[in-house]
């Protein structure tokens, strides 16, 4: 497939070639390998029948012999583990994006019928209507798992024991008191539980003989979640911001009795939050923590874990490693080496051997000589406060009055990462500026950062995007004229934001799964989020109050829609739990009503986000063209047959949408 370019003129300066957006955005060749614990097997994810499924292999066998052990033609897998005993591999998968999550199981050694294609995958909890959480995988019995199901109430989930091979549920604590986690040692023993509260704080429990003994809490704006326990069984690990000294976070001991808590570790630069830490599943000995600051640190304690990375740092010079999976024994690796402009290549270590065996890589076609690199920027707020970022330019023209795409993250309380961005790069590709703020609320700057947006949303969380906007204008990067805006979910609600608050300073936006009301929003989640209600009013408005439910509406777009002077595209998916169809809806219909320039992509086989490659390729063509016609960077013209047929089939005529009720 040849990608064609709206625009044949060349300059001394120019762009690199437009760069097919099935590379971006169609299926990887090959993804998500792992090895079995006792590294018989590599399993990996491939499309089979047109959708994304898991394949095994004998670890050194040719990619060519693998064979695929599920079927899937709906929706693709992208979780899966490896029991630990090798025998099954396990799964979770929605339907239609509804996140009612549910496990399957499949053994790869099972016979096939006649008939078959590949091992039958059983649902481990076949419920209607039921989200599932898995809490722990013991090792001391590997057909065994503990998961919460939220069955009988769909706001808390029980916690129930699960036979893997005979798919057997046995109730061990039917959730009444607001838990919402539970923590096993290293003996399997149901040790800690985590309730939350009315006032929206968190406590932590004991479990013993005497029932269960608070021994640990935070307040609504603090927050602790227990890691792993120590070898002696009484203290353990645990990521912790709590008590007013503290901003950043950091890692502790906990003495689960006594109650004494030993600082392990907090950041040596002393500039963002704890970040992971890793330990060894054999010794339980700490192996190496890290820091997600503009790029990530890593502080190695093992020496020999250190030995290893070190050497293939030089191996690979200029990327970056990550350890992502192993055997039991821990002595052999899949390693994946990437940067910002590349999205990688996976590698076979052998501990022993000392020498990277390449496997493969997910978009082999990918020419990564032509992508953009990301630049790591700072600059100040209305406020004075410091907001982190990235900016990713095009590669091969000045970096002067240029086209800017702002990119808002999701969440809101989340974060941007450098490394290799997939919207980043195409739009880089297509000739955009690509700015993604870390604005206040984004997770991992500490709690003064976070709290710095509370009750923010639509006001100084969205300065924070407006002020990066006018610092790469004052720098002469960008072309003040043409600054558009695209993010999904919380990134979705600052773009129409940006179009509604700031209606000057935009040229056109996207926003997908976008909330366009805060009220609505709030009215909807799902039930299984009601621990965290409490914590929505806090950090963004309490709708019960008079104060703040007028706060939330003014902060709503859907009330200020006659302020957009641009065209938008909204993008949604039908069956999204999160951001209901509604709020996208009501926003289109609005700016409708007012003749507004309003375009509508909905898909019915999606949820939050979109994860059908069809579905994202359709809206990908239709989102490139639209920046292209209103700020002027390219596009690819070429549309595969199926794909214009999917995005005519997702496209809604605006002029027929009616709004549930009316």
């Amino acid at each position: 497939m040849s990608a064609n370019n709206n625009n044949t003129t060349t300059t001394p300066n120019e762009l690199p070639p437009l760069i097919d957006r099935e590379l971006f955005f169609g299926d990887p060749e090959i993804s998500g390998a792992k090895l079995s614990p006792d590294g018989t097997w590599m399993s990996f994810i491939k499309p089979f029948q047109g959708t994304r499924n898991i394949w095994i292999k004998k670890l050194h066998d040719d990619f060519s012999t693998a064979r695929p052990i599920t079927a899937d033609t709906n929706r693709p897998i992208s979780s899966y583990f490896w029991s630990r005993d090798s025998k099954y591999i396990l799964y979770v998968q929605d339907k239609g994006g509804n996140e009612n999550y549910h496990i399957y199981a499949v053994n790869p050694s099972d016979p096939l019928e006649s008939n078959q294609t590949v091992p039958i995958s059983r649902n481990l909890t076949d419920k209607e209507h039921v989200r599932v959480q898995i809490f722990s995988v013991p090792k001391s019995n590997p057909d065994l798992m503990y998961v919460g199901i939220n069955d009988r109430d769909p706001a808390w989930h029980d916690l129930y024991e699960l036979s893997i091979s005979t798919g057997t549920l046995t109730l061990i604590k039917e959730n009444t008191e607001r838990f919402i986690g539970w923590v096993f040692d290293r003996s399997d023993r149901l040790r800690l539980a985590m309730k939350s509260n009315d006032d929206g704080s968190t406590d932590l429990f004991r479990i013993d003989s005497d029932g269960y003994i608070k021994i640990y809490s935070s307040t609504i704006l603090e927050s602790f979640y227990p890691v792993n326990f120590h070898n002696n069984g009484q203290q353990v690990y645990m990521v912790t911001d709590v008590g007013e000294a503290y901003d950043l976070s950091r890692l502790i001991l906990f003495d689960i009795n006594t109650q004494v808590e030993i600082l392990v570790e907090s950041d040596p630069l002393n500039k963002v939050d704890f970040g992971s830490v890793s330990f060894s599943d054999i010794t339980n000995e700490l192996i190496a923590s890290s820091y997600e600051d503009a790029k990530t640190r890593i502080y190695w304690k093992d020496k020999t874990y250190e030995a290893d990375y070190l050497l293939l740092k030089k191996t690979f010079e200029g990327s970056e490693i990550g350890f992502s999976h192993s055997t039991k024994d821990e002595m052999t690796w899949l390693i994946s080496v990437y940067s910002d402009t590349d999205p990688g290549a996976v590698y076979y270590y052998d501990r022993n051997v000392k020498e990277p065996i390449f496997q493969y890589r997910p978009r082999p076609a990918m020419p990564i000589h032509d992508l953009a690199q990301m630049e790591i920027i700072e600059y100040t707020s209305s406020d004075g406060l410091s907001i982190p970022a990235y900016l990713t330019h095009p590669k091969g023209i000045p970096l002067k009055n240029l086209p800017l795409v702002v990119n808002p993250h999701g969440g809101p309380w989340a974060r941007d990462s450098w490394g290799y961005d997939a919207y980043a790069q195409l739009l880089a590709n297509r000739g955009y500026a690509v700015l993604q703020p870390n604005f206040r609320s984004s997770t991992g700057f500490g709690k003064k950062f976070m709290d710095a947006g509370n009750k923010e949303w639509g006001d100084k969380m969205q300065d924070d995007i407006t002020w990066g906007v006018k610092y790469l204008i004052q720098k002469g990067i960008v072309d003040p004229k043409r600054v558009g805006i695209m993010g999904g979910s919380y990134g979705g609600y600052a773009t129409l934001a940006g179009l509604t608050f700031t209606p000057d300073l935009y040229a056109c936006g996207v926003s997908i799964v976008g909330p366009s009301s805060l009220l609505t929003l709030l009215q909807t989640i799902p039930p299984y989020w009601e621990a965290g209600r409490k914590i929505f009013h806090e950090r963004m408005g309490d709708p019960t109050t008079v104060e703040g439910e007028a706060q939330l509406k003014r902060q709503s777009p859907l009330f200020s829609v006659e302020n957009i002077k641009v065209p938008l595209l909204v993008v949604q998916g039908a069956n999204d739990p999160r951001v209901k169809k509604a709020e996208s809806d009501q926003i289109v219909v609005a700016m409708r009503e007012k003749n507004l320039a309003v375009e509508y992509i909905c898909a019915p086989d999606e949820g939050h986000g979109f994860a059908r490659p069809v579905n994202s390729m359709a809206f990908i063509a239709a989102a490139e063209k639209f920046l292209a016609k209103h700020l002027g960077g390219r596009y690819q013209a070429e549309i595969k047959p199926e794909i214009e047929t999917r995005l005519k089939e997702i496209t809604v005529d605006v002029s027929t949408l009616v709004l549930n009720g009316d």
